[in-house]
């Protein structure tokens, strides 16, 4: 049997080379279209003057933290812009970016509509060639230009790192995921306004029942789907070692998210491999050969002692989820994969799956590495049936492992203020928000709490303003539950812009979302009133070295849930414009730019309704001004790669230019991860009152770092 050297295994960064030749295919060279989450804010920054005289707008001035050097603590935007150009398969050669999600055996399947069957999403067949001979290895003999490992002449695009491209990938999915929620919702309610309006004829109610089990209830393989077909999904080539963009101790909230990533190509199989249909490109390989297994406790025999690992192959057991063996296994599919690997000295990834509540699935996965198989053999089991064990060695020289064998949870998450290291306030609030905010700071000496301005919950509307009158509002009871009904649904595109999920999670970022407000009948537990439901997340105000002070969380903070309000002074935008050099806690209220597309930006998802909203008022801008008098949001850095988006929320009223501006999450979030989004700042757009650019670093630490801030 042919061996292999595993030590190219052990990084996910590959060699470089002067050029590309024409026979070495790049792991990536395609891109993935972000997801639907667009910049919305900008900060404030004097443009350059042109040669034609023009106006200067008033919104234009930079953010300052008092008392830091070189901060980045200033609002304006959410993320990055979609790349440009038509979306692509994620590994060059690949025509359709189908894979198999079963068994390895690629089958020749019909695109059909509507859901797909409770077993899984469909089975995709990738396209072999010569060219994906070498990425097979990651980090053996081929460029990665998304790395910037190779020089190749300039072309008009953007190469995106391995990193970023994981990123979109999963935000692509959470996206389509939460769409599908907001579909099965929808049906439930559907079925069940229709059983009430046909109570009383029973062969009605079992046509329902009978159409309710053939529509699918898995999102997550709807989502699956979706990206399949549409060719947005990572790695379609199955791979060994590495995953370019993975790294050890990263964590996934499914195994739909593993999937779409190409990290382990199986919705529910334990063993991942490639079948046999790779054998014609990898004559040196004994096929199948396995790529990944997860260890979640699906079967009795198992044994995790972290770096070794006693693993049962897989089949034979119930699959009601007792882990009771109840046949022999056979030496197939996966079974014969991994002893293939034992014979060959190939090393396959492992991921540990444990419980958590905070996982729409209820378990949290975590790569956790390679693994050499380093024997296999038969045994028979606790229940007397045959099982195949496969004894599994870590390999040295990774990174430490994140996960436990008894407890699977984040040891060094504080459960009160009282295991805070450093705190220097138990409450920055003083108790104004229904959960505390505390503070740390193992920076400074002696340390300090955070100083100089005056916490509010709410935003203080300056005595300039004089803000439009209420909306009447939905006359929906209780909650507004039915959208076809509800008015204010409508504004939205006729759909609520959250779904009943984890407290209520933004389906995708909009120009505007409505929300029922001061006139609703409705009351304040109403899904369509989720941003209005204050603090949901201990959230941690803590000094950093370079950045001064910033924000995380101690909970883990689903994509698309609401973080926190951006609070402080209602100012009209030319109140401001005489001291706004000074001052680096200005949020422009500027909704009415990404809906028109102006400077630059995109617009987002939906159609904003032009009925009974203000759009083309003359009155001046506004903007928050939370330098003396703001919250948490204040504190929260600036990021080239951020985990939040701005949402501007319109509920009372409907005058755009008075927004509130809210922050939600764009990625899962674990905890402690600083919360950061991007403040949107044009380079070189800030000019000083000699005329010369302002520059300022940015030290935002992210892979794709823009280096300055403007």
């Amino acid at each position: 049997m042919a061996t292999v050297d595993v030590s190219p295994l052990l990084t996910s960064e590959v060699r470089r080379s002067s050029r590309l030749t024409g026979k070495e295919k790049p792991l990536y060279t395609d891109t993935i279209p972000m997801h639907d989450i667009i910049v919305q804010s900008r900060k404030r920054g004097r443009p350059k003057k042109k040669d034609a005289p023009q106006k200067q707008s008033p919104n234009n001035s930079p953010k300052k933290q008092a008392g830091s050097l070189a901060h980045t603590n200033s609002p304006a935007s959410a993320l990055a812009k979609s790349s440009s150009g038509e979306a692509t398969s994620a590994n060059d050669g690949t025509q359709n970016g189908k894979r198999n999600l079963d068994n390895g055996k690629p089958k020749k399947v019909k695109k059909r509509k509507g859901s797909p069957k409770k077993s899984g999403p469909p089975k995709n067949k990738p396209k072999l060639n010569s060219s994906h001979r070498k990425p097979i290895l990651v980090g053996m003999v081929t460029e990665d230009v998304s790395e910037g490992n190779c020089v190749l002449d300039p072309l008009p695009v953007t190469v995106k790192s391995s990193k970023t491209k994981v990123k979109e990938t999963l935000r692509g999915f959470t996206s389509n995921y939460l769409h599908f929620v907001q579909e099965e919702q929808r049906r439930v309610q559907e079925i069940a306004a229709a059983r009430a309006e046909k109570k009383g004829a029973k062969k009605a109610e079992e046509k329902e029942d009978e159409d309710e089990k053939k529509a699918s209830r898995r999102p997550d393989l709807k989502a699956i789907t979706k990206m399949l077909n549409d060719k947005t999904v990572l790695n379609p080539i199955k791979r060994l070692g590495h995953i370019p963009g993975i790294e050890v101790g990263d964590q996934f909230f499914s195994r739909a998210e593993m999937v779409v990533v190409g990290l382990h190509s199986h919705w529910l199989n334990g063993i991942d491999y490639m079948g046999k249909e790779y054998q014609q490109v990898y004559n040196e390989y004994t096929f199948p050969l396995g790529t990944c297994i997860v260890l979640s406790g699906q079967y009795e025999d198992d044994l995790d002692n972290s770096d070794t690992i006693t693993y049962t192959g897989q089949g034979g057991h119930d699959l009601l989820g007792n882990k009771k063996q109840i046949s022999d296994q056979k030496l197939e599919r996966g079974n014969l994969a991994l002893k293939n690997n034992f014979e060959t000295k190939v090393p396959v990834r492992v991921i540990r799956g444990h419980k958590a509540q905070n996982s729409y699935t209820g378990k949290i996965y975590t790569y956790d590495g390679l693994y050499m198989v380093i024997d296999c053999w038969p045994e028979e089991g606790l229940r007397k049936f045959i099982v195949y064990k496969y004894k599994l060695k870590r390999l040295e020289g990774q990174k430490q492992l994140t996960t436990s064998q008894v407890r699977f949870i984040r040891q060094d998450v504080p459960q009160s203020t009282a295991d805070l290291r450093g705190m220097v306030s138990r409450d920055i609030s003083n108790g104004q928000e229904k959960i505390p905010i505390p503070a740390s700071n193992t920076v400074d000496d002696p340390p300090c709490p955070p100083s100089g301005f005056v916490y509010s919950k709410e935003l203080r509307i300056s005595s300039e303003i004089k803000m439009p009158k209420n909306e009447v509002g939905c006359k929906c009871h209780g909650d507004c539950s039915n959208s076809r009904d509800c008015p204010c649904a409508k504004f939205n595109g006729n759909d609520f812009a959250y779904v009943r999920l984890d407290g209520g999670r933004l389906v995708e970022a909009k120009s505007i979302v409505f929300e029922c407000g001061a006139g609703c009948k409705c009351g304040p537990g109403c899904i369509n009133r989720t941003s209005q439901q204050g603090m949901r997340y201990r959230l941690e105000v803590f000094k950093t070295p370079s950045k001064g002070w910033a924000v995380r969380s101690w909970d883990t903070i689903p994509a698309g849930a609401p973080v926190c309000e951006y609070v402080g002074i209602l100012k009209r935008s030319d109140e401001v414009e005489s001291n706004h050099f000074d001052n680096k806690y200005i949020f422009d209220i500027d909704c009415l730019q990404t809906m028109k597309g102006l400077d630059g930006r995109e617009k987002r998802a939906g159609d904003v309704p032009t009925v009974g909203i203000n759009i083309e008022s003359e009155a001046p801008e506004y903007c928050i001004d939370a330098a003396e008098e703001g919250n948490v949001a204040r504190f929260i850095n600036h990021s080239c790669m951020p985990n939040l988006f701005v949402q501007c929320v319109l509920s009372s009223h409907h005058d755009i230019k008075l927004a509130k501006i809210m922050l939600f999450a764009a990625d899962t979030i674990p905890p402690l991860q600083e919360l950061t989004y991007d403040y949107g700042y044009a380079m070189d757009s800030v000019v000083g009152p000699d005329g010369k650019v302002i520059e300022l670093a940015c030290h935002c630490g992210a892979a794709e770092c823009r280096k300055r801030l403007h």
